[in-house]
C-alpha cells in the first residue's frame, strides 16, 4: 500500500522560511513524478513544482526563485525548501506522487505566514 506523509508546516513570519518534507512508502519509485500543489482558503488547489524521478525540477512561477525541490538520499524524500515567504503562500501544502498511472496524495501540512 502506497502511503504518502508530508511533515515541516507551521507558523512563519512574512520574509521567513520553512522546509517542508514529504515521505513515500509502498511504491516502486522507478518512473514517477513527486510533486507539491497547495490550497489555499476558497482557491483551488495549485501545482507548486515537481521533480521527476530523473531529476528534471519544475516550478510554478509564483515561486520561482524562491522555493527549491530536492530529494533526499532516500529517492522517497522529498524537501520543499520556501524562502522569501509572503501571506499569500499561506496554504495547505500536499505532497503528490504519480506512478504507473496511479496518484497517491499526502493528508496536507498547514502552512500559514502572518506577522
Amino acid at each position: 500500500q502506497v502511503q504518502v506523509v508530508e511533515s515541516g508546516g507551521g507558523l512563519v513570519q512574512p520574509g521567513g522560511s520553512l522546509r517542508l518534507s514529504c515521505a513515500a512508502s509502498g511504491a516502486a519509485f522507478r518512473l514517477y513524478t513527486m510533486a507539491w500543489y497547495r490550497q489555499a482558503p476558497g482557491k483551488q488547489r495549485e501545482l507548486v513544482g515537481s521533480i521527476l524521478s530523473g531529476g528534471t525540477i519544475d516550478y510554478a512561477d509564483s515561486v520561482k526563485g524562491r522555493f527549491t525541490i530536492s530529494r533526499g538520499n532516500a529517492k522517497n524524500t522529498v524537501y520543499l525548501q520556501m524562502s522569501s515567504l509572503h501571506p499569500e503562500d499561506t496554504a495547505v501544502y500536499y505532497c503528490n506522487l504519480k506512478e504507473y498511472g496511479s496518484e497517491y496524495w499526502g493528508q496536507g501540512t498547514q502552512v500559514i505566514v502572518s506577522s
